[in-house]
């Protein structure tokens, strides 16, 4: 999958009680001196901080690097990719300033990239992506979801590689900042409301932990869980996309604009980018399917 053309948006929002304890007694009051040998404890950031420290990343602009507040440790969740160099950390650490002991970093092999090449699935002239969710208007006219750095400049679509079998046509897409596109159906090709067989009757957004599937033209099926919600990811070359769900679901090129969603048939998201692949694994993320089809007013089936 291509992922710019065929991940963010903003910075987005992803610490433990100082407890002092003191003791009065009668005639004299002792004071509790901590051993040399225990851990300090670790500061706490408020919400503001927190916003702080997520638009310091995106200040530094460092392309290879991805972010969300994680609500559980209190800190802003920092993954930065293979080419990300030391000196790139520093560069966002001191853009944090006095913000920055609220990162944590981690670092994940390969490299982020929207997911889109040539190949199988949904074509345009520019690459091949995967088709992400049938979807249908209140007047009941079927189109279907992808990611918008698929449709970002793409007209016409194809269901072969040679490009001959027209499917329909681009009619809106957002990217970057967003990442979700829809294209109008024209051709007479089959259009089921599931994803590899499963039954897609709603969608929504998940919780950090749950259980997902990813489909994809390049990959196939695989697994994974939700990590973090919101966030942000900086593709390089000006391609920031906010929102985003940050996955452990394994992709590779040309899975771009795929589904993600639940057994239980409820629409997660589409496909935008990520590193590594289904060898080694890597870190991925999704744009939200329930912002596509506000945007687009149209719903699964």
């Amino acid at each position: 999958m291509r992922i710019k053309r065929t991940t963010p948006r903003s910075g987005i929002t992803r610490r433990t009680r100082l407890i002092a304890v003191s003791s009065g007694l009668v005639a004299a009051a002792a004071i509790a001196i901590p051993s040399a040998n225990a851990a300090p404890t670790p500061a706490t950031f408020t919400a503001a901080e927190l916003g702080s420290a997520s638009g310091a990343v995106l200040k530094a602009d460092v392309p290879g690097t991805a972010w969300a507040v994680d609500s559980k440790s209190g800190r802003v969740l920092l993954t930065v990719d293979s080419t990300v160099s030391q000196a790139e950390i520093a560069k966002i650490k001191e853009q944090a300033g006095d913000k920055a002991g609220a990162l944590t970093i981690k670092r994940t092999p390969g490299t982020f990239n929207k997911l889109i090449q040539g190949g199988d699935a949904i074509y345009s002239n520019s690459g091949r992506c995967s088709l992400g969710f049938n979807v249908r208007s209140s007047s009941g006219t079927q189109y279907f979801l992808t990611a918008g750095h698929c449709t970002d400049g793409a007209g016409t679509w194809y269901s072969n590689s040679g490009r001959t079998s027209v499917i329909g046509s681009t009619a809106g897409s957002s990217f970057p900042g967003n990442d979700y596109g829809i294209v109008r159906y024209s051709g007479s090709v089959s259009r089921p409301g599931t994803a590899n067989g499963v039954d897609i009757t709603r969608a929504a957004t998940p919780s950090v932990g749950t259980t997902v599937l990813r489909d994809g033209s390049t990959t196939g099926t695989h697994s994974g869980r939700v990590t973090a919600l919101n966030a942000t990811v900086n593709y390089g070359g000006g391609d920031v996309v906010g929102g985003l769900i940050q996955t452990t679901v394994c992709a590779e090129p040309g899975d771009s604009g795929g589904s993600l969603y639940g057994s239980n048939g409820t629409a997660y998201g589409l496909t935008s980018g990520g590193s590594g692949n289904c060898s080694s694994g890597g870190t991925t993320f999704f744009q939200p399917v329930t912002e596509a089809l506000n945007a687009y007013g149209v719903s699964v089936y």
